[in-house]
């Protein structure tokens, strides 16, 4: 019905470097899906207000002349601070190579997960497995971009960082729809890097009630450092 939302983030970063030179790091990105997006997109980059350390830029994504995602991208130059704290902890689970793949295939090898997650390698690291009935609605699974020429790419990295089926269908027991309706995340690395293109991903639903479920999504690298914090907010048909 639409373009995977973590493409949706990573087109409009992409486009607003392609219409803007010498953008300082990513430092937060908030997406409202509105609509629909189908294969034909077009992106409108706009720079609402340049400083001289930050930089905010819209980006509308229409499709079939209506507006389908919305997305503000907050840009900052690094500054000197005296206070410098760490993220949350990565937690304790087992590498790549000691897990099970998260998104599985069927007897035949077809790919049974949505259409995007063919284009990652996943491994399911703790928490629940979709529709499984699980009674905590948490998922934590390393996830690598097959293509290699994303292993420490910026857009690739936000490609990513929506792979997860929302936490909420841990409790599921059947197939349900699901749609995103806002997404918003912060980097705390002004430069994330990862050994072998692995990246650490969790989500947790913190409250799921009146067909909408409020979730928390953490992205830690294969050093355990966090690199990106967000929330979603998502409507359940189930």
């Amino acid at each position: 019905r639409a373009v995977y939302g973590g493409l949706s983030a990573a087109l409009a970063l992409h486009s607003a470097h392609g219409a803007l030179d010498a953008l300082p790091p990513l430092r937060s990105v908030q997406l409202t899906f509105i609509g629909p997006a189908g294969s034909d997109v077009e992106l409108r980059p706009v720079l609402d207000r340049r400083g001289k350390s930050t930089a905010f830029v819209s980006v509308d994504i229409v499709s079939g002349g209506r507006l389908a995602v919305r997305a503000a991208l907050c840009f900052g130059a690094a500054r000197d601070s005296r206070l410098a704290a760490g993220g949350p902890l990565a937690p304790a689970v087992s590498g790549p190579e000691a897990s099970d793949p998260f998104f599985r295939r069927g007897v035949d090898g077809r790919h049974l997960g949505p259409n995007f997650a063919q284009h990652f390698n996943s491994r399911h690291a703790a928490g629940g497995l979709p529709m499984s009935g699980a009674d905590a609605a948490d998922f934590t699974v390393w996830l690598q971009h097959k293509d290699t020429a994303m292993a420490d790419s910026l857009v690739g990295l936000v490609a990513l960082a929506d792979a997860l089926p929302p936490a909420a269908m841990a409790s599921f027991v059947e197939p349900a729809p699901i749609s995103t309706m806002t997404w918003m995340f912060d980097l705390l690395s002004g430069e994330p890097r990862t050994d072998d293109g692995w990246w650490l991903c969790r989500s947790t639903a913190d409250a799921t009630r009146d067909g909408y479920s409020s979730q928390a999504m953490t992205i830690w690298n294969r050093a355990g450092e966090p690199v990106v914090a967000g929330r979603q907010n998502v409507a359940i048909f189930y």
